[in-house]
């Protein structure tokens, strides 16, 4: 397990589209495992999954799994949300970049301050009907965040 997984009571404000492609990665969210697809001709990781790479067309795809350890590249606070958010509100997002040249787009949890280059780490949070995934400054607290480690 490379990430930790952490409960979240209720369903997920927005459930990912879940197809064949990206079911693996799904999967193994839940697993503490944060993984997407990599090609076996050019190395290049692409994310979210894909069957094949869009950086030199090969299909020779494999699955690799990521440290989710980062930094924060960017991130912002939204206080006028959609409604499927609003309850959220105000809540961060960012941008991250992880070590191994991923860049995504995530929620940022913790109410800290969010310093651009500063260390982050992603985490997976079990809903009730699925997994989700954020980042968290690196070692930060989840206690602000209604969050708490999944039971082992």
């Amino acid at each position: 397990m490379t990430i930790e997984v952490l409960s979240r009571p209720g369903r997920r404000p927005y459930p990912p589209r879940v197809t064949a492609t990206t079911a693996p990665f799904w999967e193994g969210l839940l697993e503490g495992r944060f993984q997407t697809t990599r090609c076996d001709d050019c190395g290049r990781f692409s994310f979210p999954p894909k069957v094949i790479c869009p950086h030199c067309w090969s299909r020779r795809i494999l699955w690799h799994e990521l440290s989710g350890n980062g930094r924060l590249y960017s991130s912002t606070t939204i206080h006028a949300a959609p409604a499927s958010f609003r309850q959220e509100a105000p809540y961060r997002v960012a941008i991250v970049d992880l070590e191994e040249g991923v860049r995504l787009a995530t929620r940022l949890l913790g109410g800290g301050p969010a310093t651009l280059d500063s260390p982050v780490r992603l985490v997976a949070l079990s809903y009730d009907d699925g997994p989700l995934f954020a980042a968290r400054p690196d070692g930060g607290c989840i206690a602000s965040v209604g969050l708490a480690p999944r039971p082992g």
